[in-house]
């Protein structure tokens, strides 16, 4: 089942199944979403709950417990209900289960609202903590932008000058190796080298927005106030980028494999709620 919002300027449509955008299109019916062909990679803008990357042998433990939960989690997985439809706006819910705390021993309520303001969609995360004890999590955003140009025609712009630190993979887990990103007048020209290694993962940017640029002219923007990391991706000779706010990643291959231990998980107080909200514009 999928659901379409639109208004004047662009037209959105989302998959229940994830409560995966799949579709961002403007007024000239210009496709910004990569089309998720499974030659390279079959997925839009899965969401990333309750973790973002890899556990350290895909298992965490909990209160004397050990739980299994694969790559990303399973929010991208799961069919989410529409709780809320107007024109240009859809809100979403997944709410646990008894197989979803067999992997992750917590009630929660998990809410995403994709609004259409002007030629910007926002998309708001609300996670709720229904327990009455303290809940670890993490939440990411996965967006694919298609890129129709030869790769080397785009550049991203950083909002401001910085240093690029970028943390290397090993078997899916951060490592303690990392490389230095060059950066010409906060620009960075895509080339498919920068992914030799996989991902770029940053843990902190001083930027809070990040521009493709199409022939040195502004594609779209990612603004990710709420988000400290980051993850830029793409795969070899694939035509889409992906710009990806996160709040947590992998494990480090230092992972002692206690949830509450590691490193940049989210503690959700009990019974409370924390909302989170990026944003892509078209420029």
């Amino acid at each position: 089942m999928t659901t379409t919002i639109s208004n004047s300027n662009l037209t959105a449509k989302i998959n229940h199944l994830g409560a995966e955008i799949f579709s961002l299109k403007n007024r000239e019916n210009r496709e910004y979403i990569w089309e998720g062909d499974p030659t390279f990679w079959g997925k839009h803008s899965p969401v990333l709950f309750p973790i973002v990357g890899t556990l350290k042998n895909n298992l965490f433990h909990y209160r004397q417990s050990e739980y299994h939960l694969s790559r990303h989690g399973f929010a991208r997985e799961m069919e989410f209900r529409l709780i809320e439809k107007m024109e240009n706006s859809a809100t979403f819910s997944l709410i646990s289960t008894v197989k979803t705390k067999k992997v992750y021993p917590f009630d929660f309520e998990l809410q995403i609202c994709y609004l259409l303001e002007g030629n910007k969609l926002n998309i708001d995360y609300k996670i709720i903590n229904k327990n009455d004890f303290m809940m670890p999590f993490s939440i990411g955003a996965h967006p694919a932008f298609a890129l129709p140009k030869p790769f080397e025609s785009y550049a991203l712009e950083f909002e401001n000058k910085e240093i690029l630190t970028s943390y290397e993979l090993k078997n899916d887990l951060l490592s303690d190796n990392f490389s230095t990103i060059e950066m010409t007048d906060n620009q960075v020209p895509l080339t498919y080298s920068l992914f030799e290694k996989d991902a770029l993962i940053f843990k902190k940017l001083q930027s809070k927005s990040i521009t493709i640029l199409e022939n040195q002219n502004p594609l779209l923007r990612v603004q990710f106030d709420d988000f400290p990391n980051l993850g830029i991706w793409t795969k070899s000779n694939a035509p889409f980028l992906c710009i990806e706010p996160w709040l947590g990643y992998s494990d480090t291959v230092h992972s002692s494999g206690n949830i509450l231990e590691k490193e940049g998980i989210q503690l959700l107080d009990e019974k409370k709620s924390l909302e989170c909200n990026f944003s892509i514009e078209i420029l």
